[in-house]
């Protein structure tokens, strides 16, 4: 066995720790499915059942009464998602990699303007105002886009990782053999810095995936409603009528079996949709990354 060998035991060991991590992670996902495909009843008289008794569509029924709209959130927020991550991520490098620079005379200060924001905010009223008044973007597919393009967390993410990867001497080179700042950053750095671009990119997939608030802010023109806001307002609707199908006139005793329960699981399934395949997408570029320049060709 040599020093980077692992023994029997221990590559065992491991193999058990990350099967029982995995079935931890998929059991939930799993119970959430079974929930939804379950008859509202049976979940009443029985609780949460891995197996359940009678297997109902119901949710699911309701849920695509209308599938057209789940349809236009769907496409809102695929479109808010790709766009958004893509802008987002070159709007950072772009002020990250300057600010990674030691010979870039105004790096003080645009530093501390992006740590200033990370302390302070002009709060909610002023920040509406900004969208709505002055740049105009109520019911803008773009008010879903614009308030998230550039995070100051995310920004001192990449400037550390530009400083701690980048070697200035190899941008020195660069400027030797007669590129720009333009050719340099896009044929030098961009791919010495895969691992942060895909770490970025991930973290604004999973941010303007799951937001929901600058839906509810913004957008009162129901074809620009995302998936999430959609989700958060057929719930919302499906408890009301539960609740209160007795108060409602004509339809009481159908409004008062709405199954809501389920149709909450059904829900969190169709919002989990394509940003389960985001991080398989984003991984290849964490290990092609991690492991340029480790063989010398």
């Amino acid at each position: 066995m040599t020093n980077n060998e692992i023994s029997k035991f221990t590559n065992t060991l491991l193999h058990l720790i990350f099967i029982i991590l995995t079935i931890t992670c998929l059991l939930p996902i799993v119970l959430v499915f079974m929930i939804s495909i379950t008859d509202y009843d049976t979940i009443v008289l029985n609780g949460y059942q891995f197996f359940p008794e009678k297997f109902s569509l119901e949710a699911y029924t309701y849920i695509f009464k209308d599938y057209t709209v789940i349809v236009k959130a769907y496409g809102v927020s695929i479109f808010v998602t790709v766009i958004g991550t893509l802008l987002s991520v070159f709007i950072s490098s772009l002020y990250a990699y300057p600010i990674s620079r030691a010979d870039f005379r105004y790096r003080g200060i645009f530093a501390f303007l992006i740590f200033f924001t990370m302390l302070f905010g002009g709060g909610l009223v002023p920040w509406y105002m900004v969208y709505t008044q002055v740049l105009d973007l109520k019911n803008s597919v773009w008010a879903l886009i614009v308030p998230m393009l550039l995070s100051p967390f995310n920004v001192l993410i990449m400037k550390t990782y530009f400083q701690m990867s980048v070697p200035p001497a190899l941008i020195e080179a660069s400027k030797i053999d007669g590129a720009g700042e333009l050719r340099t950053f896009f044929r030098i750095v961009f791919p010495l810095s895969l691992p942060v671009f895909a770490t970025i990119g991930l973290f604004n997939t999973l941010h303007y995936w799951n937001d929901w608030f600058n839906s509810m802010i913004f957008i009162t023109d129901t074809d620009l409603y995302s998936l999430q806001y959609l989700m958060y307002k057929m719930i919302s609707q499906a408890d009301y009528l539960s609740r209160n199908g007795a108060l409602i006139q004509g339809s009481a005793t159908e409004l008062a079996k709405l199954p809501g329960e389920t149709i909450r699981m059904a829900m969190a399934l169709i919002g989990i949709g394509p940003i389960v395949l985001a991080y398989p997408f984003f991984q290849r570029y964490f290990i092609r990354g991690l492991t340029l320049g480790s063989i010398k060709g």
